[in-house]
């Protein structure tokens, strides 16, 4: 079946930065911020792939090229709202109000780390900021953020919950539990789909048949729309409507923000082995943070000194985070047993017990006599 002609990715600002259509309400402070949320991201994931190569962080998975998306969709956000992220929504959590430091800490997994070195580096999570911790397994958070949904409204409560994936998730049995779930029951959930056109090395025409994912919802009862995720305005414009009316008990969207990753899936990953890099080159010229420094420029509200002492004062920040969290001990060996059941189970009660013997054998000793 051929794609519907009059499918349209819907758009605010275009290439050159101007304006398609009229802009969300958003202040000029507002759009400052958003403005400075994406320039943080990308000089921070410089700095840490940096790190990385230095070994001095063991890995990093990047957002570069795809910022627009995550932080237009995390400023529509209320603060009551969760997130359920996939891997590059960490941008989101720091867009929130998370602190630098806690957020650079986990990286390193040592100390400072608010989770103790549990999770492996770029796994962020945050209770007070309503960010959910993720697995690596491809889209196992969505059926998670569609039960988090059920219970919002089983309990009349107005959070909405946002469940990121990126565009290899929506060929996975947990995209159609999520979906067939949340379409049937009407649970608040908005899903954000980062098509960034690869799933590790697998480009998206191998692993889908569909042409634009957003047309995938309507098979659960679901709206669909599918938004330039390059840029940040759309991306706004389209996640504030969809938790709207999300929030006044309408139920579910499906947002596709079309958009490229530029670098590698990881630290891990080398993607000249599996794609063209002239693909890379033309989606670079489609930069999302280009875009809306060109569309700020022309509202007069941006200029080549802001852009100069900005870029100086996030990457002060960001070198201060890095003196202090690299100055941080590993987490305490015992450690390992918290957090993990509130009550301790029998075998990690015994495997502490034996770690104990081994880190303080002078008592292991002296018990036998």
């Amino acid at each position: 079946m051929a794609v519907r002609a009059e499918f349209q990715i819907f758009q605010i600002l275009n290439e050159e930065g101007n304006t398609v259509r009229g802009i969300p309400e958003l202040s000029p402070d507002r759009l400052l911020a958003v403005y400075q949320g994406m320039k943080t991201i990308r000089l921070l994931d410089e700095k840490m792939i940096g790190l990385q190569r230095q070994g001095r962080i063991g890995f990093y998975g990047a957002s570069t090229g795809e910022e627009a998306a995550v932080i237009g969709s995390a400023e529509a956000l209320k603060p009551e709202d969760w997130i359920f992220p996939a891997l590059r929504q960490g941008g989101a959590l720091l867009y929130r109000g998370f602190h630098l430091k806690d957020f650079i800490s986990q990286v390193f997994g040592n100390s400072g780390d608010l989770h103790k070195g549990h999770q492996m580096p770029c796994h962020y999570s945050s209770r007070s900021f309503h960010h959910t911790a993720w697995s690596s397994c491809i889209a196992t958070q969505l059926p998670h953020a569609v039960g988090a949904g059920y219970a919002s409204k089983y309990l009349n409560e107005t959070s909405v919950i946002f469940a990121y994936l990126g565009d290899g998730a929506t060929s996975t049995a947990d995209f159609h539990a999520a979906l067939n779930f949340a379409g049937v029951f009407r649970v608040p959930v908005v899903f954000f789909c980062q098509n960034n056109q690869w799933a590790i090395s697998v480009p998206l025409e191998k692993q889908t048949a569909v042409k634009f994912l957003s047309l995938k919802a309507s098979a659960y009862g679901i709206p669909g729309i599918c938004v330039d995720g390059n840029d940040v305005l759309a991306c706004y414009h389209a996640s504030k409507e969809a938790a709207d009316k999300a929030r006044k008990g309408a139920g579910p969207t499906f947002i596709e923000a079309v958009t490229f990753r530029v670098g590698a899936h990881t630290t891990s990953d080398d993607p000249k082995l599996y794609r063209d890099e002239s693909m890379v080159e033309a989606w670079k010229k489609r930069d999302p943070i280009l875009r809306m420094r060109k569309f700020l420029e022309s509202e007069k509200l941006w200029n080549q000194k802001m852009e100069k002492d900005l870029d100086k004062k996030i990457a002060d920040e960001i070198q201060d985070a890095i003196e202090k969290v690299e100055s941080f001990p590993p987490p305490e060996v015992e450690t390992l047993f918290e957090d993990t059941f509130l009550k301790k189970s029998w075998n990690l009660i015994e495997q502490e017990k034996d770690l104990n013997c081994i880190l303080h054998p002078e008592q292991l000793t002296a018990n036998r006599f």
